[in-house]
Order: structure tokens, then C-alpha cells, then sequence
């Protein structure tokens, strides 16, 4: 595999005596797996009735490897909305989200709907989940994989995240930021993230992850929670992501996951210029069992007297105060957009935004 360059002097400087094994895991193929749809299937009942060689996913109950020889893709059951073909790392933000059903959840970064379909499922049928993608053709795709998997209550939306964030503020008990990464934990998968793979790539994708972050901070209620989550291993896009973050918003938390049981911590010589607990966030790497996944949680406060909104293009903007939200305003507003929700989300899918 002809990794990039840069990409292999970085990663021998981090991880020092685990390099070598690090590399290794190249050399073997990339995982397989799907993700069965509890809204359509019963777990041991598919296992029963399977045409597939399926080994359970660690970190997700439904979650299964599937082998070389099998072609889910290709069957009925696809079609049909019984499983999600998702990658095993992958799967496992949204159990750091502890999504409820009756909850008002947001996907920022929707597109193509894996983590979508996975809180839906979570959700049974109750409370509002809302699937953001800015790019509208990948919006369509979104909005199909929701529609096939059954999540009734789902509006796809098609805004920049500052914008989004502007008719949402403090909205959501639970936001997931799958952010805009460089990929690099898919280089064993998709060999075109190897070809396309720079430093100023992963500058870029650092500081569009900032922005968006941003948004996300402002649209999730007092006393609710953001998992923040990457396919890379780039500091600037992970560790020293949520370190600046915390930095720049000091009414979140740290939450730790040190105790899950999969994958590796954090670390904190990867944390850039301000200070954070890296252990308490979580990495999958190729050798844990998937291709690669970086997961941080963060609670904002309960107390949080009033919200910042974001201003122009994922928060941007040019000079003044950025306004502030009435308590009683915002409650008039949450009130009605709960009211208005469900009316888009029950046919099963409603799309909303200038791309369509």
C-alpha cells in the first residue's frame, strides 16, 4: 500500500515504539460489516435465518463482520431495509450519545445516513431526529437511506450549519458532529482517500471541524450532549480539536469514555497548545477491529443563561455583537418548532432546504 509520505513521518513520530505494528495492519484487508435494523428485525432471528458468515461488532449490539465470500449488498434484505452496510468504527459514536426515544436529536453531518439510521433505531419511533447534509446530492442519497431503513421520524435538512444553527438555537438535548475529515482511517478501504490525502487538506478539514463544532455548541440545549467524531488520525482534527474547543467554549465538559471497553484513549501529546484530558476521549485504530475512528463526548452545562448565535456562513461574521436569544422567546420558539416537526416527519421523510 503506497501510504503519502507526510502521513507515515507523522504518525512514526506519534506513536514511536507501536509504528511498526501500526503498519502492519496494512497489510491485511479492510473489515467488512453491516449493522441490522432493530425497527425491521429481530436480532436472533437473523442470526437463525442469515445467509451470511457474521462475527458480532465489540462496541455495537447489532453490529456484525461479515466475510469476503458474502454480498449483502446485493440482497433483497438491503432493499428492504433490514440492515445498514456500515463500517465496524464507525458505529460506534452514536452509543456515546445515549439517544432516548422522545429526544430532539441532531446529525450535523448526515450524509449518507449511517449514524442517522443508528439514533432513528435508538429513538423507536419517538421525538424528532433532524439529518443536516450541505452538499445536496449527498442529501438525496441521505434522505433515501432514511426512507429505506423506516425512520419515521426524521426531517432531512440541506443548510450550511450556521445557518441551521440560526433557526435552532439551544433546540437539541443531543447533536453528533461527524465531522469533514481527511480520512486517513480509510486509507485501506477507499484508495482514493490515500491519492487525495495533504497536510493542507488536513489543515482545511481541521478548521471547517471548528466552525462546525461552533454551530453545534450553539443548536444543543443547556444540560445536553455533543459527540464529536472522525475517520483520521490528524491531531489538529481530534485531540487538538476538542482541547481548543474546550478552550473557546468553557460551558461544555469533558466526558470520559475511558471505561467502554474497546479501542485506546486519547493522547496527550497530541493536544496542540491547550490542555485537555486526552485519555478520556476514545480511538479506534485498524488493529482494534475497525479502520479507524476518533470519538470525544461534551456536556454543556445546565445553566448556560443564554445562547450565542452564530453569524453568516458556519458562523462567520464580520463585525458587531453576535445576538443573544430571550429566555422567553426561545421557549415560544422550541414550543412551536416542536409542534411543526412532526407534521413534516410522518410521510416518512420531509426534505427542507435550497438544494432540492
Amino acid at each position: 500500500m503506497n501510504l503519502p509520505s507526510a502521513f507515515l513521518t507523522r504518525m512514526q513520530e506519534m506513536l514511536g515504539e507501536e509504528y511498526e505494528a501500526f503498519l502492519q495492519s496494512y497489510e491485511s484487508g479492510h473489515y467488512q460489516s453491516l449493522r441490522l435494523n432493530p425497527r425491521k428485525t429481530d436480532r436472533e432471528e437473523f442470526m437463525e435465518k442469515s445467509p451470511f458468515h457474521l462475527t458480532p461488532v465489540a462496541w455495537e449490539k447489532n453490529g456484525f463482520y461479515y466475510s469476503e465470500e458474502d454480498t449483502p449488498g446485493k440482497h433483497p434484505y438491503h432493499e428492504a431495509g433490514v440492515y445498514y452496510i456500515q463500517e465496524a468504527s464507525a458505529m460506534a459514536p452514536v452509543g456515546y450519545l445515549d439517544v432516548q426515544p422522545g429526544d430532539y436529536v441532531l446529525d450535523l453531518c448526515a450524509a449518507p445516513g449511517g449514524k442517522s439510521t443508528q439514533i432513528g433505531a435508538a429513538m423507536q419511533g419517538k421525538g424528532i431526529l433532524v439529518c443536516n447534509e450541505i452538499h445536496p446530492a449527498r442529501a438525496k442519497i441521505l434522505s433515501q437511506n432514511i426512507e429505506r431503513m423506516g425512520i419515521r421520524n426524521a426531517v432531512v435538512t440541506n443548510e450550511d450549519s450556521g445557518r441551521l444553527t440560526k433557526y435552532f438555537p439551544a433546540f437539541f438535548d443531543g447533536i453528533i458532529v461527524d465531522a469533514p475529515c481527511s480520512g486517513e482511517g480509510m486509507f485501506r478501504k477507499e484508495p482514493a482517500a490515500q491519492q487525495q490525502h495533504c497536510e493542507a487538506l488536513v489543515k482545511q478539514c481541521a478548521e471547517l471541524g471548528a466552525q462546525i463544532l461552533d454551530c453545534a455548541a450553539a443548536a444543543l440545549a443547556p444540560g445536553g450532549q455533543l459527540v464529536y467524531s472522525t475517520c483520521t488520525f490528524a491531531p489538529g482534527e481530534d485531540e487538538g480539536q476538542i482541547a481548543a474547543f474546550l478552550a473557546r467554549h468553557p460551558e461544555f465538559t469533558l466526558c470520559d469514555l475511558s471505561g467502554c471497553g474497546f479501542g485506546q484513549p486519547g493522547e496527550a501529546n497530541r493536544t496542540g497548545d491547550y490542555p485537555l484530558q486526552a485519555e478520556y476521549c476514545r480511538r479506534i485504530w485498524p488493529c482494534d477491529g475497525g479502520e479507524g475512528h476518533f470519538m470525544a463526548k461534551l456536556q454543556k452545562a445546565a445553566d448556560v443563561p443564554a445562547v450565542e448565535l452564530p453569524r453568516g456562513k458556519n458562523g462567520k461574521g464580520k463585525g458587531g455583537k453576535t445576538p443573544r436569544v430571550d429566555a422567553k422567546a426561545l421557549q415560544a420558539w422550541q414550543s412551536f418548532a416542536k409542534e411543526l416537526f412532526p407534521t413534516l416527519a410522518g410521510q416518512p421523510i420531509a426534505v427542507v432546504g435550497d438544494g432540492f
